[in-house]
């Protein structure tokens, strides 16, 4: 059997070096101590491989430097990159991300947030679907696209903008009835308002336009028959088809596949988010790109902010159109 050896504490670090303990503790908070003494103890912490456990000195100064992380789940290629480019934000601050994926579970969320608070966590950001999540007032807190409360500010994109943007793309594409395709639940976020922006982008242009909204966990097996229902003798009645997101267009483009009905020759498509083909930098169809890095940036920046309270509520960045290859070159 494997014998373990107690690790070495400062007590040990001070007896080899022959300082005294407050020596150490000097020397391991950085504060000032003679040169001499600091070489003395640095070789002891170098001959014992004495740990500095920063957690608990975080606990001592009421900090962690740990920001948590509450994210639907890594699957999904957006939630996917928000993680990296929070957890780069926060590294380039010398901060640590603790991750928490909820797998959009409104009690496993609250059980999540309980948890991080009673581990000291020096803020929280998170992207959550609990309408009645209770957060300590303690513990600063930055929303991704859904506003908790004035108090909490909200980072998200444009997404009201973004809808507009795409029901205009496709008239300026020369689409003259096209369809909106949504998953989504009742809870009140920012992206339900890329349906208000495209229906605002339809009568600014004159688009008639259908829409087929599904509700979480319907499946999406009803898009592939909201299509069917627009396959006629003469042709595909539709010419344009915006869906809130890319992972949403990639199953549209399949069903369409199955339906003989070409992309973007007969029906242009148009997706949200700005999700790229793995292995590649193309957009996995011509889609309204969110603004992940600064997303990350800005929540990062607030959440390590003093007087978070005094910041907007909501908090809006740019979106913008990318060509996919659903959508015909512009003339």
């Amino acid at each position: 059997m494997k014998q373990t050896h107690t690790p070495p504490t400062m007590k040990d670090v001070a007896a080899e070096a022959g300082v005294s303990l407050g020596t150490v503790s000097k020397v391991v908070n950085g504060l000032p101590v003679g040169e001499p003494y600091r070489q003395k103890v640095l070789r002891a912490i170098d001959k014992l491989n004495y740990q500095v456990n920063s957690y608990a000195q975080g606990l001592k100064a009421s900090r962690t430097n740990t920001i948590a992380l509450l994210i639907p789940n890594t699957r999904n290629p957006f939630f996917a990159e928000l993680v990296h480019h929070i957890n780069r934000q926060l590294l380039k601050r010398k901060y640590r991300m603790l991750l928490c994926t909820t797998e959009s579970d409104t009690d496993l969320e609250q059980t999540y947030i309980t948890m991080v608070q009673q581990n000291k966590v020096d803020g929280i950001i998170g992207l959550t679907y609990n309408p009645n999540l209770v957060i300590d007032a303690s513990v600063p807190f930055v929303s991704i696209d859904r506003v908790l409360s004035p108090s909490l500010p909200c980072v998200a994109c444009d997404n009201f903008a973004g809808g507009q943007l795409a029901a205009e793309k496709l008239a300026d594409l020369g689409c003259k009835h096209v369809a909106f395709l949504r998953i989504g639940s009742a809870l009140n976020n920012e992206p339900n308002k890329r349906k208000s922006g495209f229906e605002n982008g339809c009568a600014n242009r004159n688009l008639h336009y259908d829409m087929m909204i599904l509700n979480d966990g319907e499946p999406l097996t009803r898009f592939r028959t909201f299509l069917e229902e627009h396959r006629t003798a003469e042709g595909f009645t539709l010419d344009g088809i915006f869906c809130v997101t890319d992972y949403i267009a990639y199953c549209v483009l399949r069903f369409l596949d199955e339906l003989g009905v070409d992309v973007p020759g007969e029906v242009q498509v148009i997706g949200f988010d700005g999700t790229r083909a793995f292995g590649s930098e193309n957009y996995i169809c011509s889609t309204i790109v969110q603004p992940v890095e600064e997303i990350a940036a800005t929540c990062v920046d607030l959440i390590l902010q003093e007087d978070i309270a005094a910041k907007p509520s909501l908090i809006c960045l740019p979106v913008r159109f990318a060509d996919g290859g659903t959508t015909r070159p512009e003339t």
